[in-house]
């Protein structure tokens, strides 16, 4: 295998449709010349819906339409994880659902899912601690919960990666390291998102930091950049829904040229050890809320869409990292040629 750094660019599709419909995301995506996609809400012909409500009907129509775009997907955009710890009011509106029930319910059916849509991988994220507590006093409790998890992941030959996020017990690097330590478990592997981090105050070089501290189990990376030049300090609860500023991955403060730099060197034994729980390769997947983002999604459009995927190839460009998108070759094979 070369050891030249190289990744895959994959995209979250309805980030590129202006109504998510199925066509719309597989059009928009393929015109960009991506082969990989996240799948986490889509209209395939019954109105939008998560993922996670798709039913078989859908499902089969989902994976017909995949096969006229020569698209695959890259991961399950879930929400797992993103339901409190504790069944307690905190002024805020997530829902909490007992552990056992939630892992016999959602999870199993996120596992459902990423074998109906071919992939080996599931996004989720590390429960909501009560508003206002320290998250590091909750940590025990969700490392044990993403431990059960990551095994039931194991089980079906899964692979769950958890997204540092605000809000979340696993909203720093080091919570997120410490979360990856306690877990200890093969199928757990941890998604940087420099987007998600700025937006909660950090600068720069924090950032960058952050980014150190989990790079050991890091599997893949979401790629979205934020610039507020007004948020001045660190936020210990970011209202979601009223974020804003997301910026391409080259006109953020999420310093991304640095952190790829450093990444390129982890890249040929990153993607070995992801082969050989059969993943493809190691993604960069865009998200980058170009046009307004909150909790469970957000939207850039497909010219949107477009302009991050510039911003990530000139930053990957500059830093040395190949990447692969659709040419004619391409284009040929898929028509038999």
């Amino acid at each position: 295998m070369s050891q030249t750094p190289r990744v895959i660019i994959s995209a979250f599709g309805d980030e590129a449709a202006i109504h998510k419909t199925a066509w719309e995301q597989y059009s928009a995506l393929s015109a960009l010349g991506l082969e990989y996609y996240s799948l986490r809400f889509i209209d395939a012909g019954n109105g939008i819906k998560n993922v996670m409500q798709l039913t078989k009907t859908e499902i089969s129509k989902l994976r017909h339409m995949e096969g006229d775009f020569a698209l695959n997907v890259a991961s399950i955009g879930s929400p797992l994880g993103k339901v409190k710890l504790l069944d307690q009011e905190d002024g805020t509106k997530n829902r909490y659902v007992p552990f056992k029930k939630y892992l016999a319910s959602e999870v199993s059916k996120a596992c459902e899912l990423a074998h109906a849509f071919e992939t080996k991988l599931i996004r989720g994220f590390s429960f909501y601690h009560p508003k206002g507590s320290d998250p590091w006093q909750h940590l025990p409790q969700a490392a044990d919960q993403l431990g059960e998890m990551a095994e039931m992941c194991h089980r079906s030959d899964l692979t769950l990666g958890v997204e540092i996020e605000a809000n979340l017990v696993g909203q720093s690097g080091s919570l997120m390291a410490e979360l990856h330590r306690r877990v200890n478990h093969p199928a757990l592997v941890t998604i940087f998102d420099g987007g998600n981090i700025v937006s909660q105050g950090y600068s720069t070089l924090e950032t960058y930091e952050q980014y150190l501290s989990m790079k050991p189990s890091i599997g893949w990376i979401h790629v979205k950049d934020y610039h507020d030049p007004n948020l001045k300090q660190r936020q210990t609860h970011v209202e979601e829904d009223m974020l804003k500023n997301f910026v391409p991955a080259d006109q953020g403060d999420s310093g991304h040229e640095q952190i790829f730099k450093d990444f390129a060197a982890e890249l040929p034994k990153l993607e070995r050890r992801l082969r050989r729980r059969g993943i493809a390769g190691v993604f960069l997947d865009l998200e980058p809320h170009l046009k307004g983002g909150g909790q469970f999604g957000g939207f850039s459009g497909p010219d949107g869409m477009g302009v991050a995927l510039k911003g990530l190839t000139r930053v990957l460009d500059y830093v040395g990292i190949e990447y692969h998108l659709k040419d004619f070759g391409d284009l040929c094979a898929d028509r038999g040629f």
